[in-house]
């Protein structure tokens, strides 16, 4: 299942809290263009998940809806928010740290 950290939870709790937004909104991932090697994704900020969706929630309040492929494509990923040279932040889907075996 896709995981998230506390800057990418804080920065979806921002996106889909601030005035105008969707009171039970959250952000939806979907895949816009799959490769071999993997996938571009849409992100939007959307009032309610569609058909389908997976929904993923955390205890802050953060909503994700993943479109089908989105959520298989993100199963095994991490999403983070990162700065770029630019100083903008964005979000960064990364690969799960491998977990040590029980």
């Amino acid at each position: 299942m896709l995981a998230m950290t506390e800057a990418a939870v804080a920065a979806i709790s921002a996106l889909t809290t601030q005035e105008g937004a969707p009171e039970h909104g959250g952000l939806r991932f979907a895949v816009q263009d799959q490769q071999a090697d993997g996938a571009q994704l849409a992100l939007s900020v959307a009032p309610e998940p569609e058909a389908g969706d997976k929904v993923l929630g955390t205890d802050a309040g953060a909503q994700v809806f993943l479109e089908p492929r989105a959520a298989e494509f993100l199963d095994d990923k991490v999403l983070d928010l990162q700065e770029d040279d630019k100083g903008q932040l964005n979000f960064a889907v990364m690969t799960q740290p491998d977990q040590p075996e029980a």
